[in-house]
């Protein structure tokens, strides 16, 4: 047999006497229960799910922004108001401050004669230029330099791609008249022959590139020295000039100074570098 079912007896404290007639107005009020009604009163939504009622940060700019709408009507309608009594009484009952504001008065207050004195505060002093600083230091300040840089040179001293350093001077000549010659010796043998008298300059160097005469040691530069015609007091005379070579260059057993030009005569003997080959300058 089953057990009969209790009844759940409420405390006489919850037990709360409603009457009949309440009872019925409560449930023909809303067929809603009373959590969903209380919900949708608190807080209306729209189809999305959105909140419909405003925040209080937005309600409270949108009366600021109503306020200050109105006070500027107010105040633009003050100022057209005083502007109309003021043409209607004249010009002289305009204040020099109030004629200036008002958009409608057509006078203007006098020119004072001191506003055409130009004081020297008033004058425009020029910008002093910028000058660039170094890097050892804010106080130390560098001039700019306006000197030859020798980049336009560069550029136009330039065979095969390769920067020549030697520029010929203005008194370089070509030799006429006169035809020198450079036989080439190693270990006592003659090896080679150059003409040197076609031209007023001869490069030896390891480039092949530049060089007119090669010289192909590894001890040897790669724009080594210059054979170089100059003209004299009486006539186009030879000279060398080493172009800073790493092994010098030697002349007749000694070594010649750098970047000097050292004038030649015919049978000297000249050596680049450690390279055993001897140079020697015959004229004919």
């Amino acid at each position: 047999m089953s057990s009969p079912i209790r009844k759940r007896r409420v405390p006489e404290t919850r037990r709360r006497s409603v009457s009949p007639e309440h009872s019925r107005k409560r449930r023909s009020r809303s067929p809603l229960p009373d959590r969903e009604r209380r919900q949708r009163r608190r807080s209306k939504t729209v189809p999305d799910g959105s909140h419909s009622r405003p925040s209080e940060k937005r309600r409270d700019k949108e009366h600021r922004s109503r306020r200050e709408s109105r006070h500027d009507e107010s105040r633009s309608k003050h100022r057209s108001h005083r502007a109309r009594n003021s043409l209607s009484e004249g010009p002289s009952a305009i204040p020099a401050a109030d004629a200036r504001k008002s958009p409608k008065s057509d006078t203007v207050p006098p020119k004072s004669p001191v506003e055409d004195v130009v004081t020297p505060a008033d004058v425009a002093t020029p910008a002093r230029p910028k000058t660039a600083r170094g890097s050892d230091g804010e106080g130390s300040v560098h001039t700019p330099d306006f000197r030859l840089s020798g980049k336009l040179a560069a550029e136009t001293n330039t065979v095969n791609g390769v920067e020549l350093k030697y520029t010929e001077p203005a008194e370089a000549r070509r030799p006429t008249g006169t035809h020198w010659r450079i036989y080439v010796f190693k270990d006592g043998k003659d090896i080679d022959m150059h003409h040197v008298d076609a031209a007023s300059a001869y490069l030896f160097g390891r480039d092949r590139k530049v060089a007119d005469i090669p010289t192909d040691h590894p001890s040897c530069s790669s724009q080594h020295a210059v054979l170089q015609y100059r003209q004299a007091s009486d006539a186009v005379k030879p000279y060398l000039i080493d172009l800073a070579s790493t092994n010098g260059t030697f002349l007749n057993g000694q070594r010649v100074p750098t970047q000097r030009f050292i004038e030649l005569r015919s049978e000297d003997v000249v050596k680049f570098g450690f390279s055993t080959r001897e140079y020697v300058l015959l004229r004919e």
